[in-house]
């Protein structure tokens, strides 16, 4: 689906609640926190949203049923992946000298189709060295020789070698990260999004891997080497490349800074009031919780978008919750986003889960009514997971695990904020601040005098 019809059904979708629901626009971007201007871009398919969460409450606003939030969902994944594809030619067409550094197998690729004889540019202004015409004693013209060309077409072949063979070496050494079950392997790119407001950490943690024989390592010459890790990948496998049996066929973008909704959210912050900048606008908090030091207080509203990389089915049979430290609540002043007299709240969207952070061993439970895993996603299908955590005894430290198979393979995909930890603290007894609508600075909660 190109971006230009993803981007014009999701549209029409926001178009056809925002009639329904019989309020203007005005009205409607104040409740959403937003300027009039965007909320009218997004329902003319000007812009698509980055992040999801405020859609999600526009359509909560305008009453959408379960049936629609779902399809708005799926909208909005498409036209937001149509949107990422936009200038991948312009990748595609990167020069070959670049490739070792991020594909093992690119340096003989460019061999074979002759790219490798691409040199740097001269560093003077005037003409390459081997393109200035050499002159005889005679004062004739002789012709450049061509020897300095080829030497150094072959030291940028052998350049290659050398790189593609220490990644090689680096992968079946066994080289990387070690992941949540303490087997080693590099983070994968197993992820998709272009990285605007959201902040995505999802490395391949394969359940098993092929085992090699003892006399692997006397194959005949110029046979294949193989990893014995199908996280040893490159990255093109994480996209569905050819020839790439190890890929993984799933794409999991994941939004740590997610609102429920503006009432709901706090962060813990060790600042006093006066040294706290004004809540942010949602797509800001990446930025405005990592100026302040902010800790999300009292839960943590984690949004994860799977979509598969192809056309076959990929079964996402499950997350599980891994705890990476739990310590006493954070003793820090607790601020509150929503601003007081400003409605919130709406209904749980589907696919909701919550966590228990303060359990002995938390598990990912879904919401009342709602569905359990396992669930199916493709490339044309989709899923948003919401998970809610809360924490109020302790300070904790966690990542989400995601379980898929899909034929004869399988794997563990671990969600976390760009390779560190979720962090979520309990907040009671800590003093609480609000900042009122239109006001200068933060006061004590439940001060602000409505009108």
């Amino acid at each position: 689906m190109s971006e230009g019809t993803a981007a014009a059904e999701f549209a029409a979708r926001l178009r056809e609640l925002k009639e329904r629901s019989g309020l203007s626009y005005g009205v409607l971007a104040k409740r959403l926190h937003m300027s009039t201007s965007t909320l009218h871009r997004y329902c003319n398919g000007d812009a698509v949203p980055a992040e999801y969460a405020p859609v999600e409450r526009l359509a909560r606003l305008c009453k959408a049923g379960p049936g629609e939030l779902v399809e708005l969902h799926r909208r909005w994944v498409l036209a937001d992946a149509a949107r990422g594809r936009k200038g991948a030619p312009a990748e595609a067409v990167a020069p070959a000298s670049e490739a070792p550094a991020t594909d093992p197998g690119a340096g003989a690729a460019a061999t074979e189709t002759g790219a490798a004889e691409t040199q740097p540019a001269a560093p003077h202004d005037g003409p390459p060295r081997d393109e200035v015409p050499e002159v005889s004693d005679s004062g004739a013209p002789r012709p450049a020789p061509r020897s300095r060309r080829r030497t150094a077409v072959l030291a940028g072949i052998a350049v290659a070698a050398v790189l593609g063979g220490v990644t090689l070496g680096l992968s079946l050494s066994g080289g990387g990260e070690t992941d949540g079950d303490g087997r080693k392997g590099p983070v994968g790119a197993a992820n998709a999004g272009d990285g605007a407001g959201e902040d995505v950490t999802a490395s391949p943690s394969p359940s098993a891997s092929p085992s090699t024989s003892p006399s692997a390592g006397k194959k005949e010459k110029g046979a294949p080497s193989t990893s014995a890790s199908p996280s040893a990948a490159p990255p093109e496998a994480a996209k569905g490349g050819a020839g790439q049996a190890d890929a993984v066929p799933l794409t999991v973008r994941t939004a740590p800074y997610t609102w429920e909704d503006p009432c709901s959210q706090r962060y813990l912050i060790d600042r006093a009031p006066g040294e706290v900048p004004p809540p942010p606008l949602e797509q800001d908090v990446p930025a405005w919780t990592s100026a302040v030091g902010a800790v999300s207080s009292g839960g943590q509203y984690v949004q994860l978008t799977v979509q598969g990389t192809g056309a076959e089915t990929v079964v996402v049979e499950g997350l599980t919750v891994r705890v990476a430290g739990k310590r006493s609540p954070l003793a820090w002043n607790d601020f509150a986003m929503g601003y007081p007299g400003v409605g919130c709240g709406g209904n749980v969207p589907t696919r909701s889960f919550t966590v228990a952070l303060d359990a002995a061993r938390p598990v990912v439970t879904p919401e009342s009514g709602h569905r359990d895993f396992p669930f199916k996603v493709s490339e044309s299908d989709p899923e948003i997971y919401y998970i809610k955590a809360d924490a109020s005894a302790y300070d904790v430290s966690w990542s989400l695990e995601l379980k898929w198979s899909s034929g004869s393979r399988s794997g563990t995909l671990t969600l976390d904020d760009k390779g560190r930890p979720f962090r979520t603290s309990g907040n009671n007894g800590r003093p609480a601040y609000e900042f009122p609508l239109g006001g200068e600075k933060w006061v004590p909660e439940g001060t602000t005098k409505l009108e």
